[in-house]
């Protein structure tokens, strides 16, 4: 590797001012009362059964895309509302899962990357919980997921939801700006 590959394009888990923030557009308010779907998909950590993940309490985040610091941000994705955050978002969950695993929840993250690209940002991430690859979009056909179009590619769009005992409870599309603020999330 040459010194201008190992060169940050950006930093991934900083946030530029001005980002547009997302708007809870009711595209996930169908999920609360549906059953977390039977659904096989691999991750960082190996394949994951989502019903079986659920079965006590999961908090599943679903995001559009993390980008490795080495790959420049796609142009006009910053304009994009809730598109830009991804990997502060992560680092979010990871430095708060054992609080999270205190209530008895399991977290896990979702996107539509390839496993290649989940694995490597789970290990750079230093990720303690599955990040999730679902290419296909299995999760989305059998929960109606919101997704998004962006330069000739399908992405899932920002939300996090809570399910107990198998079930959909709550689920949201909200800014990230809370948890993305953190100074924590070291990649390093």
């Amino acid at each position: 590797m040459n010194n201008r590959d190992s060169e940050a394009t950006h930093d991934p888990t900083v946030l530029p001012e001005g980002l547009p923030v997302p708007v809870d557009d009711g595209g996930a308010d169908h999920l609360p009362g549906m059953p977390m779907p039977d659904v096989v998909l691999p991750s960082s950590t190996g394949d994951v059964a989502l019903a079986a993940l659920a079965a006590e309490r999961l908090v599943l985040y679903v995001y559009p895309e993390t980008g490795p610091p080495d790959k420049p941000i796609r142009p006009g994705w910053d304009e994009l509302p809730g598109a830009r955050g991804c990997t502060p978002q992560s680092c979010g969950f990871r430095d708060h899962a054992a609080e999270l695993a205190a209530f008895g929840a399991r977290v896990a993250g979702v996107s539509s990357q390839p496993l290649a690209e989940q694995q490597e940002f789970a290990a750079r991430t230093k990720m303690p919980f599955p990040i999730i690859s679902d290419e296909r979009f299995a999760l989305a056909a059998a929960l109606s997921l919101p997704t998004f179009e962006f330069a000739g590619a399908r992405f899932y769009k920002r939300l996090a939801l809570i399910a107990e005992k198998a079930w959909s409870r709550r689920s949201s599309i909200r800014s990230f700006r809370p948890i993305a603020t953190r100074p924590t999330c070291s990649t390093g």
